[in-house]
């Protein structure tokens, strides 16, 4: 089993219940050194999603040391938050290198081996915002959906060869994914911030539902009230989906414009 991401929140959740369960896991993320925060039995590769050389050494070894893969969970990610007219074109193609390329180059790395397997689980982490999308939010929206596309793609065309794909897609969880907002729109992220740190739910608990999900080889796995509510509201219920887009919305704009006066004022 492969997890990209494994370093930290929720990758390294899923890596730790992996081992706990007594399976062979590679960790992987893009540090050099081995993370200390990594569980003694699981192996570590750097592995960078932006680079197709990596995965191809990741597969190299995974080929040369296992012989086949049961399991690729494409986790790294980034997170961003700000109004669209406040991204400039470099935010957008930083977010999509990562999170959508990264995971299509995940895809095409591991596919020849599940091919020749006839085998495997395919499972990409997106977002409950891959399902629903909320103001201040564009270019992570996008590329969670986009990752949540690329999914549901896969699950007809990897069928003929008995491979399984999942998408995950979870409302907000306590995790250090706000460490990477690259400081495009100060307030949103602070918002943003705020909400992570505040979750209720953790990492761990985000893990142990990722993973009965993904032995029951569910094809969207959700994992939280929040996250089914706002999925089948949008699906069975648009006019209130769209309503409650416009509150928040109005909510989103009034917070900041609060508190650009309290800036102008100080």
């Amino acid at each position: 089993m492969l997890v990209t991401g494994a370093a930290s929140g929720l990758g390294l959740a899923l890596v730790r219940q992996l081992v706990e369960a007594g399976d062979t896991v590679l960790a992987t993320d893009r540090a050099s050194e081995r993370p200390a925060v990594l569980p003694g039995r699981a192996a570590y590769r750097r592995l960078d999603v932006t680079s197709e050389a990596d995965w191809a050494d990741a597969i190299d070894w995974v080929r040369a040391e296992w012989g086949g893969l049961d399991l690729l969970v494409n986790n790294a990610g980034v997170a961003a938050a700000g109004r669209f007219d406040r991204l400039g074109e470099e935010d957008w193609s930083w977010i999509v290198e990562v999170n959508l390329l990264g995971v299509v180059r995940g895809a095409r790395a591991v596919m020849p081996l599940l091919k020749e397997q006839r085998s495997g689980h395919l499972v990409n982490v997106a977002s409950a915002a891959g399902l629903v999308h909320g103001p201040g939010m564009s270019s992570y929206n996008v590329t969670k959906a986009g990752v949540v596309a690329l999914s549901e793609t896969l699950v007809g065309e990897l069928a003929p060869w008995g491979i399984d794909v999942s998408v995950v897609c979870p409302a907000f969880f306590r995790t250090g994914l706000a460490a990477s907002f690259p400081g495009t729109d100060p307030e949103l992220e602070r918002q943003g911030t705020r909400m992570l740190d505040s979750a209720r739910r953790s990492a761990d608990l985000v893990a142990a539902r990722v993973l009965r999900g993904i032995d029951a080889r569910r094809e969207v796995i959700l994992v939280d009230l929040e996250g089914r509510l706002a999925w089948y509201a949008k699906r069975w219920a648009r006019p209130l989906y769209l309503a409650e887009l416009r509150r928040q919305g109005r909510g989103m704009a009034a917070r900041l414009a609060k508190a650009d006066l309290k800036k102008s004022t100080d």
